[in-house]
């Protein structure tokens, strides 16, 4: 699990406790003068005040960058706390406390198929903000989840001295089934890991046949590919996100399946590190980035507070902000500050058809285990 961490800002005082627990977040009453229909803009942010209670699983380069140093310091007088933990404790504590919610946002921990799944648990809500966002990832039209953010699912992470030494090139897909690398690709479970499945996803995407996206990812094309990709992983199936690109640093592996900002930072934290010559591919078939969303908790207490928060996660001093990290944001117009990640432009992009990953999604993992079990 990731760290509980609880930040406190009162009346301009920044207070960070971190701690071990995973104690339930404490009521409060929204005291919020912002009025819901109002951007951020609208208002004058240091007449704002109230409480404002957020569950997140999100990094802390993230948390940093669109909160500590964002929210946080343009609301100076919202009393801010955050409880860091897993996407799984997340979606837990607001099933448990939906009677008597005691959180106002979801940031991070939310997706098309569970927002869907559990419509009980969320309060719609359309920020004015939306129709900065790439059209691909507007998708809250109907008061549904809104992407703040992308993960980029079709990323490869290489151990250049390793595929040398093998006498090989990684550029996309296919080129992951040449023999050469049997038992040297390191992988995560898509049962157990949600980066992981969402790569699965995209092999299927790009690799299947079809129409359609929901097509592609049925087809006899796709589904002989993974058959071929699973035997060339010789048995080695990795519990953690973490430990695949750690395993490729490490020199245990030639290519690691990952996603872009793990990838990006552990290319950056290693660029002085001469046993780890490690680069960054994306295939060529095509790259998924799936967005990561935001929601409001039904009946949240401090309801007009979590709507400004939303407004400022779509807003371009946000977004422009993210540009600055290892995170894409949803505005796809703002080029990355960081020089290890390209524009759109230069990408193959794929779409994912999200209705139709979370219709199939349990037939896909039935027929991964039964590829994997033989």
């Amino acid at each position: 699990m990731k760290k509980f961490l609880s930040v406190f800002l009162v009346v301009g005082m920044l207070l960070i406790l971190v701690s071990c627990g995973g104690d339930t977040a404490p009521s409060s009453t929204s005291t919020g003068s912002a009025d819901a229909t109002q951007t951020s803009g609208e208002v004058n942010p240091e007449d704002v005040t109230g409480k404002l209670v957020i569950y997140s699983p999100n990094s802390d380069t993230q948390i940093e960058s669109s909160l500590t140093n964002g929210f946080m310091k343009k609301y100076p007088n919202i009393e801010v706390e955050l409880q860091s933990m897993g996407t799984g404790d997340v979606l837990a504590r607001i099933e448990a406390e939906k009677e008597n919610p005691q959180a106002d946002i979801n940031w991070g921990a939310i997706n098309y198929n569970f927002y869907h799944q559990h419509p009980d648990l969320w309060e719609p809500y359309i920020s004015p903000n939306e129709e900065n966002l790439d059209e691909n990832y507007r998708n809250n039209t109907d008061g549904n989840v809104s992407y703040c953010n992308l993960s980029g699912s079709g990323c490869f992470i290489l151990n250049n001295t390793l595929l040398e030494e093998l006498g090989v090139e990684v550029n996309g897909y296919a080129d992951l089934l040449q023999p050469e690398l049997k038992g040297k690709i390191a992988m995560g479970d898509p049962t157990a890991s949600s980066s992981a499945f969402a790569e699965l996803t995209n092999m299927l995407l790009v690799m299947g046949e079809g129409e359609t996206a929901a097509e592609c990812y049925e087809s006899d094309a796709a589904w002989d590919y993974v058959a071929k990709f699973i035997e060339n992983l010789d048995g080695i199936i990795l519990s953690s996100s973490s430990q695949v690109y750690k395993g490729v640093i490490d020199g245990e592996y030639a290519v690691g399946v990952s996603y872009e900002d793990p990838v990006v930072q552990a290319i950056i934290d290693n660029a002085e590190n001469p046993d780890a010559d490690l680069s960054l591919v994306y295939p060529e078939e095509g790259a998924v980035w799936l967005p990561a969303g935001v929601a409001i908790v039904k009946n949240a207490p401090n309801m007009d507070n979590a709507k400004l928060f939303i407004d400022y996660l779509l807003s371009e001093e946000c977004q422009t902000a993210l540009a600055e990290t290892t995170i894409r944001g949803t505005m796809t117009s703002i080029p990355q500050a960081n020089e290890a990640m390209p524009s759109f432009d230069e990408i193959n992009v794929a779409y994912e058809d999200q209705q139709a990953v979370a219709e199939q999604q349990d037939s896909m993992l039935s027929r991964w285990t039964d590829l994997l079990t033989g």
